[in-house]
């Protein structure tokens, strides 16, 4: 209604050149009586975002020009830091009624605004005729609040904030107090501030007068759509064509196992007692002559359980996330939702870690698995908390915000060894209580000897292509995933997110199961392993994508923030390796059990 209170409050100073988020009263800015933090999520906090009340305090469609927040005078050290963070372009981030702050702007190549998160802290440049280059803060903001009215209540609600920062040495007469008039910007006067022709500059000993103005706007944006500006992205071409691109392969791949399967079922049903000729027989014989040992438990079986545990819990995690994501549950004016959600349901998905794990150590004959589930349940997420700690330690060491608190840190462990424990235990008892599954075929009790490999089928080479096609699908919507995370912007297509899901799971699985046939028709028999790292590779290809973004299209200058970029990155990789190759096993380890009960072994 008119004459409400609408409290601004402030979030995080960001910048995409350094990736380190620092808090809003890190710098000398105008203080509210009583700094309040906002409750943040889990989510909130690992992204480093810090909200806070602010001295910026407007009525509901009441426009005033000119108000004054406060004065301050600078000190060195204050003035250095802002000179800083002018240098590294940072930005200050707002929120009002749960909207972030934008600053729109027109860009040339395209008709519509464009809208950029936040406003630059100041800017640098010189005076006419002086080559030395001088660093100016904005000091007036002029904000713009767009209000949606209801014909039936004539209530009206907030659809947009935007401001137009400005920079201006604020001039007034007499001796400061609480009256004092400005003559630089004085709504009576009819002065009001519209450029930055004399600056405010940043140097020790300078006094600084914060000042804004409010307008408030009638828009014709409905309260429901207000996040469509936010989420403008004239991209969609990209997008499908790279799902056609990648259903391509999709149905090369496809066509390549339908013949194989073909070839290698129908053939044993139909003519198995009348081999027409010698020559068949030589192709039939290369997967049956190794029959006796394609069961025969890998080397490191325990290691293998441990990791094909740890990509069912990921797995899970991102499928229902994904379906979350799909549906609309996880929308960007949630902050933090997305990381909250898939903390919970990795922690959750632990269940089932324990449960594929033990089934897959009872296959092999194993009987401790105690010490298995110990080592699902510490293994992968001990070697990604161990990276996060590391990086944790830098970014503290930068004092910046985006340094995981000590509270948050204890949830952490708390989720993971409170939780995810006890529940890998849970799923690798009940796992371990079923029968072992039977192998289709007896395993021979001496191992046969494995002939000469040509040079294209041993196993590096094969594992390093079977990596290249379950990348190649997946890597245009990479790209825009790595653009909102480092370059801090929205990401909300989730539905081309799950098909692009749906086809990379389609393709691991169809690329493993080729070249697994390959491998077993040249009498190699060794597959469980390498089943694993065909399709696991691609994270190979994606960490070597990420580092090309980096020098390609991300200007980072400092080292702290290469380091994180790249500890972050390699996070991610591991992550996608679990995934992947555990897709991959499963496909082949489903095939192989396929081919081998259909097989007549006198």
């Amino acid at each position: 209604m008119q004459g409400d209170l609408l409290n601004v409050k402030v979030n995080k100073l960001t910048s995409i050149k350094t990736q380190l988020p620092y808090s809003y009263y890190s710098l000398p800015y105008c203080k509210p009586e009583k700094i309040m933090d906002s409750a943040e999520n889990l989510g909130e906090v690992l992204r480093g975002d810090r909200i806070e009340n602010s001295p910026y305090v407007f009525k509901m469609r009441e426009p005033h020009m000119c108000n004054i927040v406060c004065r301050i005078t600078l000190d060195a050290k204050q003035a250095k830091e802002v000179k800083e963070r002018i240098d590294d372009d940072y930005l200050v981030n707002m929120i009002l009624d749960n909207l972030p702050l934008v600053v729109p702007y027109k860009r040339s190549d395209i008709d519509s605004l464009v809208y950029q998160h936040g406003f630059h802290v100041g800017l640098k440049g010189q005076y006419t005729g002086s080559k030395e280059e001088k660093y100016f803060i904005h000091n007036h903001l002029t904000f713009t609040v767009k209000f949606h009215k209801d014909e039936r209540t004539g209530a009206a609600r907030i659809v947009g904030f935007e401001v137009k920062p400005f920079s201006v040495k604020h001039e007034y007469e007499g001796n400061w107090d609480d009256k004092t008039r400005l003559t630089t910007c004085n709504p009576h006067a009819k002065r009001t501030v519209t450029s930055s022709d004399s600056p405010q500059e940043v140097e020790d000993k300078k006094e600084i007068i914060f000042t804004y103005d409010v307008e408030f706007e009638e828009s014709e944006v409905k309260w429901a759509s207000r996040w469509d500006t936010y989420l403008l992205m004239a991209d969609d071409q990209i997008h499908w064509f790279s799902i056609v691109n990648s259903l391509m392969i999709v149905l090369f791949l496809s066509g390549m196992v339908a013949m194989i399967m073909l070839r290698t079922l129908y053939r044993e049903i139909s003519n198995y007692n009348q081999l027409e000729t010698q020559e068949e027989a030589q192709e039939e014989t290369g997967w049956k002559l190794v029959h006796g040992d394609v069961f025969r438990p890998p080397t490191n079986s325990d290691l293998l359980c441990v990791y094909v545990g740890s990509g069912v819990q990921f797995f899970g995690m991102v499928l229902v996330m994904m379906i979350f994501a799909a549906l609309g549950f996880l929308s960007p004016s949630n902050r933090g939702g997305l990381m909250t959600a898939m903390l919970l349901l990795w922690v959750f998905m632990g269940l089932f870690a324990g449960y594929s794990s033990a089934r897959l150590y009872k296959m092999f004959k194993g009987t401790e698995w105690k010490k298995i589930t110990l080592r699902t349940a510490f293994m992968f997420p001990g070697i990604v908390f161990a990276i996060f700690f590391v990086l944790n330690a830098l970014i503290w060491g930068e004092k910046s915000s985006g340094a995981v608190p000590f509270g948050t840190m204890f949830a952490l462990m708390f989720l993971w060894f409170g939780i995810s424990v006890p529940l890998v235990f849970v799923g690798s008892y009940v796992g371990f209580k079923k029968p072992a599954i039977e192998d289709p075929v007896k395993t021979n009790k001496i191992p046969r000897q494995i002939p000469e490999q040509a040079w294209y089928m041993t196993p590096v080479f094969s594992i390093l292509i079977g990596g290249i096609l379950p990348f190649g699908a997946v890597f245009i919507e990479l790209f825009f995933i790595l653009t909102s995370i480092w370059l801090h912007q929205f990401y909300y297509i989730f539905g081309f997110l799950f098909l692009v899901f749906i086809i990379l799971i389609v393709t691991c699985a169809e690329i493993t199961i080729v070249l697994c046939y390959f491998q077993l028709c040249s009498e190699d028999y060794l597959w469980w392993w390498r089943s694993y790292l065909t399709s696991g590779s691609s994270a190979l290809y994606l960490f070597l994508y990420t580092a090309f973004y980096f020098f390609t299209k991300l200007n980072i200058t400092k080292p702290i923030s290469g380091i994180l970029y790249f500890g972050y990155m390699l996070i991610a990789s591991y992550a996608f390796f679990v995934l992947s190759g555990t897709i991959g096993f499963y496909a082949c380890f489903w095939f192989t059990r396929l081919i081998y009960s259909s097989v007549k072994i006198d």
